[in-house]
């Protein structure tokens, strides 16, 4: 059975392609730098999309001998790749803005290109809205990802439109230079965060400060716990990996101590329920905290 994740790559694929086609033929004819970086844009869309959907199959594979924690991480680094992609694909277009300032080309078909991508600017919304659903149901960083990717299409979409708009009025042509260079540095701007939050999931960066603050409200407010340390936590995909040491009084016996760890537990895997929690509670009988002088 197909996850919604991976419908939503097959999507953005189908969507991509199509936008590939029609760009790319009136980019060419029009000599329009902007409806060209736009096209340009899609193709890489389109193999980003298509790679995500690679990445989502098997970050979903569960764990086994050789990867015993999963490979929730993958989802993590394409995220890096699609980023680097983006990147070089802002280079690009900056590259194409500068080169046709300098030749000072002549954009053609500027009524065909105006409806092409008025027709493309709705497509994206569309496509936008659809991610961005699938997005917050599955929490998935890959299509959290692509729905950002994809949003930067709609502003990019939105400012050649403009630009050809304003070609066609005024006949100035370093509209479309200036469109063309500010929307790859946008898109070098915006594969910034993408590139950024991939390398921290890489690092197992500690998941956000609010969800840490929560858990140890949850571990302090059972009055069977007298203390706790080594308070770990890391994401990976749509696994949320938490440790931590609790520690109770010596006198209590094993079935009291796993039912206290077993009701923090489950009180923890209810702050969300579209993460797939792996918690890993180590239970002391005292606090060995400074006994072996750690970090808390």
């Amino acid at each position: 059975m197909m996850t919604l994740q991976k419908k939503a790559t097959v999507v953005s694929s189908s969507v991509a392609a199509v936008l590939t086609l029609i760009k790319l033929v009136i980019g060419i004819a029009s000599g329009s730098v902007a409806v060209l970086a736009s096209a340009v844009d899609s193709i890489l869309d389109m193999f980003v999309s298509i790679f995500n959907y690679f990445a989502i199959s098997n970050s979903e594979k569960p764990a086994d001998k050789t990867f015993n924690y999963g490979r929730g991480k993958i989802e993590a680094l394409a995220s890096v790749i699609e980023g680097t992609i983006i990147t070089i694909s802002g280079l690009y277009l900056l590259y194409e803005a500068i080169n046709k300032a300098i030749n000072g080309e002549v954009s053609k078909y500027l009524d065909i290109s105006i409806y092409v991508m008025i027709i493309s600017l709705v497509i994206t919304i569309s496509l936008v809205t659809y991610l961005n659903y699938i997005a917050k149901k599955t929490n998935s960083m890959v299509i959290r990802a692509d729905a950002l990717h994809y949003k930067t299409d709609v502003f990019s979409n939105l400012a050649v439109l403009t630009s050809l708009l304003l070609v066609s009025f005024t006949g100035y042509e370093i509209i479309d230079v200036f469109v063309g260079g500010g929307i790859a540095l946008y898109i070098i701007y915006s594969a910034y965060g993408l590139i950024r939050d991939g390398v921290l999931v890489l690092l197992d960066r500690a998941v956000d400060e609010e969800i840490v603050s929560k858990i140890k409200e949850i571990i302090e407010d059972n009055k069977r716990v007298n203390a706790y340390h080594l308070l770990k936590t890391r994401e990976a995909g749509h696994q949320t990996f938490v440790e931590v040491h609790l520690v109770f009084d010596c006198i209590i016996t094993l079935m009291e101590a796993h039912k206290a760890s077993d009701s923090i537990e489950n009180k923890i895997k209810k702050l969300d329920n579209k993460r797939d929690w792996i918690i890993n509670i180590h239970m002391d009988p005292y606090d060995d905290f400074k006994i072996n002088d750690t970090n808390h």
